[in-house]
């Protein structure tokens, strides 16, 4: 079936008349002036209550008094800035994968409480197989080997030394999501399911410059890298895309990588799944064919519906996920509320995020947050106002190159339920008659 249409971008009337079923107002809403957006609430305990509040003329003496914090000097400098201690909510959720192998994990992003494009690195994701090495850099040596006509030892220090660029870039493990393909909704909040995703300032040597140092010999075909992790991670990368766009890491947002993102030296694969941006890089072989390791045989392989293996499969679709209202938090009754939330393609900017409020019956168009960049996070807005009625919350992402996000239904169809990676299906979000927010399948 085609899609259900959006919204005529460019209507006529009252932006505070709805334009698609359930409720949904026009983008224009965000312009308008004197319009105040109420955000769902989380699930978390009450603040204290508020002393009564006395005559308005006391009150308006309590308001121009002087606060404590300007009646006496404040703290002293630190080395390192860190969060308020009023912030400690925002933090990464662990989880394990499996115990009998020391720090073989993962820790989420809070997408649901973060703003703007970028993660900071404290809070970008992280998955590892085998814990974060201890690395010094004195002693770490990058090795570009195979098919070329001169190997070639980098050190940290050298590599400093080169001309580096900068890219804002999303990473997102191909497993991000992949609750989707279970049987039944997982009712966990929205980070845990979809906060395997991060978006940062990278900085490095372009990997192409680094080839072409060591001279690529005919019948170079691929890039196996690997890590000095205990993992031993390592995995093919096509070399026309580590010609095209790949960089050697040395930065994430202006400050060395950290040591759970890759330190001292990691590789960064724009656009495709995370997995390929190996971290604490130390080898990068030249080949004719791939691998063919574990992490692109027994893992990242699927079996689809015809029988055949879906293998190699290596960008991130175009994905959205509306972060609030999400699932455990609630409206506190009928209100115009603000609809927020994530989209980002591998493939390029995201051209459009529609917004559905009846199940995906009808759609509007979101307002999409300044900027809008090549395979980065871009922020989208929405103007609801609910009645008070139960309803479907979904988001749809279409991006530059006209691919659209698909229904659960539709992707499931294709690719079948053996599989575990690479689910970018419309979210769905089930608002009950009580405000309460739950993930459904719709």
């Amino acid at each position: 079936m085609p899609n259900p249409p959006s919204v005529d971008p460019h209507p006529t009337g009252d932006d505070l008349q709805p334009v698609a079923g359930g409720g949904l107002l026009h983008r224009r809403v965000f312009m308008r002036r004197g319009v105040v957006l109420v955000s769902a609430l989380a699930a978390e305990p009450a603040p204290a209550p508020a002393a009564a509040a006395g005559p308005s003329a006391d009150l308006a003496a309590d308001e121009a008094a002087m606060p404590p914090s300007a009646q006496e000097p404040g703290g002293a400098f630190s080395e390192y800035g860190l969060p308020s201690v009023h912030e400690q909510r925002v933090i990464r959720r662990i989880g394990i994968n499996y115990r009998q192998v020391s720090g073989n994990g993962a820790a989420w992003t809070p997408i649901d409480r973060l703003e703007g494009s970028l993660t900071p690195n404290g809070l970008h994701f992280v998955r590892n197989h085998s814990g974060v090495p201890e690395i010094d850099p004195a002693h770490h040596r990058l090795l570009v080997h195979g098919r070329v006509r001169q190997p070639l030892t980098f050190g940290i220090d050298t590599l400093l030394r080169y001309p580096m660029r900068s890219q804002q870039l999303f990473l997102e493990c191909a497993g991000n999501s992949s609750a989707g393909w279970f049987e039944e909704p997982v009712e966990r909040p929205v980070n845990l399911v979809h906060g395997l995703v991060s978006c940062s300032e990278w900085t490095g040597v372009p990997l192409a410059v680094l080839l072409d140092e060591a001279g690529i010999e005919p019948g170079a075909n691929w890039v196996v890298a690997t890590g000095a992790d205990a993992g031993a991670m390592h995995i093919s990368l096509p070399l026309d895309k580590a010609l095209d766009d790949c960089l050697v890491a040395l930065y994430q947002n202006g400050e060395r990588l950290r040591p759970d993102n890759g330190y001292p030296v990691r590789l960064i694969v724009p656009g495709w799944k995370a997995v390929l941006s190996v971290k604490w890089l130390r080898s990068l072989q030249l080949g004719d064919q791939p691998a063919m390791a574990r992490n692109e045989t027994a893992r990242y392989t699927e079996l689809l519906p015809s029988g055949q293996a879906r293998q190699f499969a290596f960008v991130m679709e175009a994905k959205s996920v509306i972060t609030s209202p999400s699932h455990g938090q609630s409206l506190q009754g009928p209100n115009l509320y603000e609809i927020r939330g994530l989209a980002w393609s591998g493939r390029g900017r995201i051209r459009r995020v529609e917004v559905s409020a009846d199940g995906g019956a009808t759609w509007a168009v979101a307002a999409l947050q300044e900027p809008v960049l090549p395979r980065c996070l871009t922020r989208f807005r929405a103007a609801w106002r609910w009645d008070g009625r139960p309803c479907v919350l979904q988001s749809r992402a279409t991006d530059e190159t006209g691919h659209v996000q698909p229904t659960r239904g539709a992707l499931v169809a294709a690719r079948g339920r053996q599989g575990f990676y690479h689910y970018n299906a419309i979210v769905s979000w089930e608002v009950d008659a009580h405000g309460y927010v739950s993930h459904v399948y719709a």
